[in-house]
């Protein structure tokens, strides 16, 4: 009885010693993946008066899995028959990452719904497109690979080209861990990894809110002036350090009702013909402007503002002429351009790898 006890009580205490050094393992482990992880971000420079980048819980942030990302960005082999680059192709750094065309043609000249908004600084963004219906970056990085209207690529063909590439086998374990290999799934999440570091905030306005009084000359501070002013009423929907409300509303760009906007996902009649504040970072390189590419130039812009612009059943109610003077139009066009990131655009880190 006594040995019994002995017995039993060895094992309980060799139960224990084994709950405990498991428990501790976990905890340390999680410790040492959250100093990693720490780390990791801590590669990414981030602009003073921006808040960390929200990398999601299931995708966070490392550099390979970044710089993976990046080729993968501007490869053509995710492509049918290898004929355009992957994302790139309607998202240029010259253009902050959007298109240079009113509306983007993607495979077989095929062309997309609307104007491809910017990539700048979308890792903050709580919601995607111009209609909001996007709440993941990883999703449209992964349903690029196979849309007819973008890429027409079948997921199989990519994975088996990737595999059998001499490089890109290795990236992904790099990135993704020893047992993982090239997957659709990954290619979208090393993509939304890369997108994620596309931040922006280095242009002569930052700087000169920094302390930086020389970053803007004289007309440029006029139109910040105005553009903050209850006036003109611009920084009310494109406010914040991303220059957007991320609200939906609707400027009168147009008197029709072709494209209904948010009321297609939300069914509420008051959403007709509304969209997303754009950001206006970097607008100066990314026309032409509005959800349709209707506007070619941001002089045209400011016309359309100072107009009241065109009548429509759910114009917001802030848009009214301005009656502005040449000079002041002038200040705001000078503004705008104060907001470009020569350094973000100019880049080499966001910059096709393959050239």
């Amino acid at each position: 009885m006594r040995y019994t006890n002995k017995f039993i009580n060895f094992n309980i205490g060799v139960v224990i010693f084994i709950v405990l050094y498991a428990f501790l393992s976990i905890i340390l482990g999680c410790s040492e993946n959250v100093i990693e992880n720490k780390k990791n971000e801590a590669l990414l420079v981030i602009p003073e008066g921006f808040p960390p980048v929200p990398f999601p819980e299931d995708n966070p942030y490392n550099e390979a899995k970044a710089e993976l990302g990046r080729m993968l960005f501007y490869e053509k082999r995710l492509s049918r028959n290898d004929l355009i680059p992957s994302c790139s192709h309607c998202m240029k750094q010259a253009n902050g990452f959007s298109d240079c065309t009113p509306i983007s043609l993607g495979y077989g000249n095929e062309p997309e719904f609307r104007n491809t908004m910017a990539l700048s600084n979308v890792a903050y963004r709580k919601a995607l497109f111009w209609d909001g219906r996007g709440k993941r970056i990883e999703q449209p990085a992964y349903r690029s690979l196979f849309l007819p209207y973008i890429l027409n690529g079948d997921t199989n063909e990519i994975e088996q080209k990737l595999k059998a590439d001499p490089i890109y086998p290795a990236l992904f374990k790099k990135a993704f861990g020893d047992s993982a290999e090239p997957k659709a799934y990954l290619i979208g999440r090393a993509i939304a990894t890369f997108v994620r570091t596309l931040i922006s905030g280095n242009s002569a306005y930052d700087r000169y809110l920094r302390g930086d009084k020389k970053a803007m000359n004289e007309s440029q501070i006029r139109g910040m002036n105005l553009f903050f002013s209850d006036r003109v009423n611009c920084s009310k929907c494109h406010s914040g350090f991303m220059f957007t409300d991320e609200s939906f509303h609707n400027t009168g760009i147009v008197t029709h009702y072709f494209d209904r906007g948010r009321y297609y996902i939300t069914n509420e009649l008051s959403d007709i013909g509304k969209f997303i504040t754009p950001t206006l970072r970097n607008v100066e390189v990314n026309a032409p402007y509005m959800h349709n590419g209707e506007i070619s130039t941001l002089e045209e812009v400011i016309e359309h503002y100072n107009s009241g612009g065109k009548e429509f059943i759910n114009k917001d109610t802030l848009m009214k002429p301005l009656n502005l003077s040449q000079q002041e139009k002038q200040d705001l066009l000078n503004f705008l351009k104060a907001l470009t990131d020569w350094e973000f655009i100019n880049n080499p880190k966001f910059s096709n790898p393959f050239h």
